[in-house]
């Protein structure tokens, strides 16, 4: 029985092959019965291209506005970057009507979802003391690039360390 029941299994691919190509092939020329419904579709993220600007799109380039600097493998803020923080939220205070992005960023050791979680947790740590500050959360986005954005693109322990770290990007 069990070799009967083996033979009609195999023979379920060969009827499915038949099935489909018994069906008819419809002539280039045949004019479709429904009409063309054309969909609105979204970029999909491997279409849009991706910024590789290596300083960032900001801090540096802004006078007023600081990057901030971490630790290897840490998000709280450093006595250095809380005086930088001082800066950039006296600089947002000077320009209410500015809303900015925190872009977190990592050197390159670790994988790529451990740096993303990472760079997550820097940029929402900057933006809880800015908030502190008294800079309105509303006015603050959070990006994680992760190590994909190295400004230092050398594996040593000064490449590492300009890495880690969290930009600021104006929206308006």
């Amino acid at each position: 029985m069990i070799q009967k029941l083996a033979a009609r299994l195999a023979l379920v691919p060969l009827l499915v092959l038949a099935v489909s190509c018994s069906k008819k092939q419809k002539s280039d020329t045949a004019v479709e019965a429904t009409p063309s419904v054309q969909t609105e579709t979204t970029p999909s993220v491997e279409s849009t291209p991706m910024s590789f600007d290596a300083a960032g799109s900001d801090s540096g380039k802004i006078d007023g506005l600081s990057t901030v600097f971490f630790d290897y493998d840490k998000a709280t803020i450093s006595g250095n970057a809380k005086k930088a923080l001082q800066g950039n939220a006296d600089w947002l205070k000077k320009n209410g009507g500015v809303k900015i992005q925190i872009e977190g960023h990592c050197d390159s050791r670790g994988s790529i979802e451990y740096n993303l979680a990472l760079g997550e947790r820097r940029a929402n740590s900057v933006k809880a003391y800015l908030s502190s500050l008294g800079i309105a959360a509303s006015r603050m986005n959070t990006i994680s690039y992760g190590k994909e954005k190295p400004l230092i693109t050398s594996e040593s322990e000064e490449a590492y360390s300009k890495n880690r770290r969290a930009n600021f990007l104006p929206l308006q």
